[in-house]
């Protein structure tokens, strides 16, 4: 474009450095700039103008080069030493606010590349200096602060947009598991299936199963668990269900330690931790299919294994039963909340607390019927979570291909 100027930041701006160390600020009445997007304050400001600050240090540091945000701050302020605060020489050629846009929308292009250090990797002021800025008139200029604040409105209602749809997609998986568990989600099913065995055998089965264990000696004699009260009933079930406690249907086998020396990178069996696979090694714990539950750190995190793995000492297992539909007592554990009974600074799971929770058990024959339901609906909010996930890119990228278009040169 023949109004548009191309020239140096030194050409038109001075650069001054922060003079406050973000650690000696005392709090008073004027805002602070910092790395953070939100302002501190001082009782001193240095500056009292439109500016654009920059900073002079990576924002992630550890020899990686990169720049979260460029500031603007106008009026009386304060800013950080690890800062420089770009400043027009002639606001009626060049405004800041303008400037900010640029090099907030360029920073990747004009600015990162420009980080120098292996370590503690810094940007310096006479490189700022040399970086060159596309400049057109300024009633251009103000045109651009004005379409761009129209689009920064519009991209936040769809950003909140987004959040809330994410957010309630997320409530609607918790809410199909609820439903599934309940039986809401199989009542046609039980319509057309009605002389199924009750839950109430399976139970027996399941009871008669862990006897023959404890009396085999390959598992030890839990604790009792209390008759489920009335007052910890929390819905009607369908006919065929039973209330029992997560003890009397599942054993909540401890991993093993297997350390990171220990394992074997090219072993073919997976490593569990408490919130999914942190390796493999050549030997496996358990040669059955297996829940895998996280006991200290991620508590109450579920994963699965469908081959033989090993489980570290950070996490329970529990190994797949003819008497119980694999994939139902995945999503019933999903369900609970195990999380919520995490404890300590580091949360731990104590699995006689889980043991403790009443569930409703349905009749096996119906848990893959419900499985399917479960599985079909999932499907469904995957599919609206990846439509999500494009509306919220579209809009991160709204803003850069409108001033991709402003800054374009003819």
């Amino acid at each position: 474009m023949s109004d548009y100027k191309i020239v140096s930041i030194e050409d038109v701006c001075t650069i001054t450095k922060g003079s406050t160390g973000i650690q000696k600020a005392i709090d008073g009445d004027f805002p602070m700039v910092t790395l953070a997007e939100k302002r501190r304050t001082h009782n001193e400001f240095q500056f009292n103008c439109e500016a654009v600050l920059i900073p002079l240090v990576s924002s992630t540091g550890h020899g990686h080069a990169s720049m979260k945000r460029v500031h603007y701050q106008e009026g009386k302020f304060a800013l950080g030493s690890i800062l420089c605060a770009v400043i027009p020489k002639d606001t009626n050629y060049l405004n800041a606010k303008y400037l900010h846009i640029y090099l907030s929308y360029l920073k990747e292009k004009l600015l990162v590349p420009l980080m120098r250090g292996a370590a503690n990797v810094s940007l310096s002021i006479s490189n700022i200096k040399t970086v060159e800025v596309v400049i057109p008139s300024i009633e251009r200029q103000l045109e651009i602060i004005e379409l761009e604040q129209v689009l920064r409105v519009q991209k936040q209602k769809l950003d909140q947009e987004n959040i809330f749809q994410q957010s309630h997609l997320k409530n609607l998986r918790q809410q199909i598991l609820q439903d599934a568990i309940s039986g809401k989600l199989t009542t046609d099913w039980r319509a057309e299936n009605p002389d199924i065995e009750p839950a109430s055998e399976l139970l027996k089965q399941i009871k008669t199963e862990k006897e023959k264990l404890i009396a085999e000696k390959k598992i030890k004699k839990g604790k009792p668990l209390a008759p489920i009260s009335v007052e910890e009933i929390p819905f009607d079930l369908p006919e065929g269900w039973v209330w029992c406690r997560l003890g009397e249907i599942i054993i909540m086998n401890y991993g093993s330690g297997l350390t990171k020396h220990q394992r074997k990178s090219d072993g073919e069996y997976p490593v569990f931790g408490s919130n999914g696979i942190v390796g493999h090694h050549d030997e496996f714990l358990t040669e059955h299919r297996a829940i895998i539950i996280g006991r200290k750190g991620s508590a109450g995190a579920i994963n699965t294994s469908d081959t033989p793995s090993w489980t570290t000492d950070v996490a329970y297992f529990v190994e797949e039963t003819q008497n119980l539909d694999f994939k139902y007592l995945y999503y019933l554990l999903k369900s609970l909340g195990l999380d919520s009974l995490g404890k300590g600074i580091k949360p731990g799971l104590n699995r006689n607390e889980a043991y403790a929770l009443p569930i409703p058990l349905p009749p096996r024959a119906e848990q893959k019927a419900i499985v399917i339901k479960i599985e079909k609906l999932m499907e469904y909010v995957g599919q609206l979570e990846k439509l999500a996930e494009k509306n919220k890119e579209n809009t991160d990228t709204l803003m850069q291909a409108f001033l991709g278009e402003v800054f374009r040169k003819k």
